[in-house]
């Protein structure tokens, strides 16, 4: 008797299940992106969209002709779903395109995960109307105070270089100016010498 109970609780004993390790300490899978759900989610329903069109729903609409020709009406369905699954497909694809989907959906992939490696708490109203205020808008008007200031910054440089340049431009006319008067007056002397030897050649009258 003892051995039997005691074979009984080897038994119940290895009879019992081993414990799974619980969902909460099982690592987390990798991210799926929202593309790759986006097009699960457009084969799921494709293949729904399918399966409601089966060969026999088919057949039993056209049964005359099903009866008549059973080899023909399975060519027509094979054709029928070939042509919906590339319709569908074509139009997903288009739209895709049109709203540049793969970018934007990638793009939010990215904030999502950059918003999962951040530290900080996200921001929380305070209940204080002003103090919101303040918090929410000081980031963005400091950050457009900079970048006015270093477009002033920029300004003034090109001012002051654009002020070289004419302070130059002037004396290099200052020194054409003197230039050109000292070559008149050069000219006026030549030609009162000249006046003056022609008078000496003619000697006096």
């Amino acid at each position: 008797m003892a051995e039997a109970s005691n074979a009984e609780a080897g038994g119940g004993c290895a009879e019992r299940a081993p414990e799974r390790p619980s969902a909460e300490s099982a690592p987390p899978g990798p991210a799926i992106s929202r593309m790759k759900l986006l097009d699960t989610t457009v084969d799921t329903f494709l293949e729904k969209l399918v399966a409601a069109g089966s060969f026999q729903r088919f057949s039993d609409c056209y049964k005359p002709f099903h009866q008549l020709q059973p080899e023909m009406t399975r060519r027509l369905h094979d054709r029928f779903i070939a042509q919906l699954r590339t319709s569908v497909r074509e139009e997903v694809a288009e739209i895709k395109a049109e709203g540049n989907l793969e970018a934007v959906l990638s793009t939010l992939d990215a904030i999502v995960e950059e918003g999962k490696a951040r530290e900080e708490p996200a921001w929380r109203p305070s209940g204080v109307p002003e103090k919101d205020m303040r918090s929410a808008l000081a980031p963005g008007l400091l950050q457009q105070r900079d970048t006015l200031r270093r477009r002033v910054q920029r300004q003034e440089a090109e001012n002051r270089q654009l002020a070289v340049a004419v302070r130059a431009g002037r004396r290099q006319l200052e020194a054409l100016r003197l230039q050109g008067q000292a070559r008149w007056q050069a000219w006026q002397a030549v030609h009162r010498g000249q006046e003056e030897l022609a008078a000496v050649l003619r000697g006096p009258e």
